[in-house]
């Protein structure tokens, strides 16, 4: 009992908790729609193509979480607006953006005149730094994102798996398709600030795929990955706390075990 309560004495663990958990349930809200339509890579993608908003907002002495969020909106449009105009499949238009946008954040780094605490912080994650605005900020997102999610969640089932007989509906498909991007992008900025840059996808990915293994329906997928993502998180944070490890990399592979308990659990 010592061992889980000991913790729960410091004000940045309890908060960090906090994060993750708000985390989860919003990586479970947008990440069954990334498995479902095969969009793994975009969050791969999305978490890279972040870089020069970042780092621009960290040459401007601007906030750094509100370029990233700029950048990833950028990307979705991008992505969405190549993809209309040239004819290519999603995933091409995917490479081109995300080459492009990270390479455009390595230009931009190369100007930088210091790298300080706050931009590494931001590229590597620190869920232990996580203050009570990030926290409300979390917050009202999952609410927003979650919100959207299900208001549309038919016309988006339909415009993901019948596209055809969407648009014959009279139904925006390509619209629907942009705010799903956005809403990723939105999603991947906010988990970048616990695990960076590059361990962002997991948070959006793994769990959802864990709980695509065993669930049936939409609703239980978007549930069991919740929990799955929350008791990962949370054992990751735990796990960090005693074996003096980096949290972000941490949550990262017990939410990766988790995963691989879940697939040899999975029945024929």
């Amino acid at each position: 009992m010592d061992a889980l309560l000991g913790p729960l004495e410091f004000d940045f663990f309890v908060r960090a908790l906090l994060a993750v958990t708000l985390v989860s349930v919003l990586c479970a809200l947008i990440g069954a729609w990334v498995v479902l339509r095969g969009l793994s890579y975009i969050g791969d993608a999305m978490s890279h193509a972040v870089l020069p908003g970042i780092v621009t907002a960290f040459l401007l002495r601007g906030n750094l979480l509100l370029g990233a969020a700029a950048a990833a909106v950028l990307t979705a449009l991008g992505i969405g607006f190549i993809g209309r105009r040239s004819g290519l499949k999603q995933d091409s238009a995917i490479g081109i953006v995300f080459v492009g946008m990270f390479a455009l954040g390595i230009v931009l780094l190369s100007r930088a005149p210091t790298y300080t605490t706050d931009l590494t912080a931001f590229l590597i994650g620190n869920p232990l730094g996580v203050s009570a605005a990030d926290l409300w900020g979390a917050l009202w997102v999952t609410l927003g994102v979650g919100g959207l999610l299900i208001a549309l969640q038919k016309e988006l089932l339909l415009a993901s798996f019948d596209p055809t007989e969407a648009r014959t509906v009279g139904l925006p498909v390509t619209r629907l398709n942009h705010l799903l991007l956005v809403l990723i992008g939105l999603v991947v900025v906010l988990t970048v600030q616990l695990v960076g840059t590059t361990l962002s996808v997991s948070l959006l990915i793994t769990s959802s795929a864990a709980a695509r293994l065993h669930a049936r329906s939409l609703s239980r997928m978007i549930a069991l990955a919740a929990l799955l993502g929350t008791l990962g998180g949370v054992g990751g944070l735990y796990a960090s706390y005693y074996l003096d490890t980096a949290p972000g990399a941490t949550i990262v592979l017990v939410n990766t075990a988790v995963f691989l308990l879940a697939l040899a659990l999975r029945r024929r």
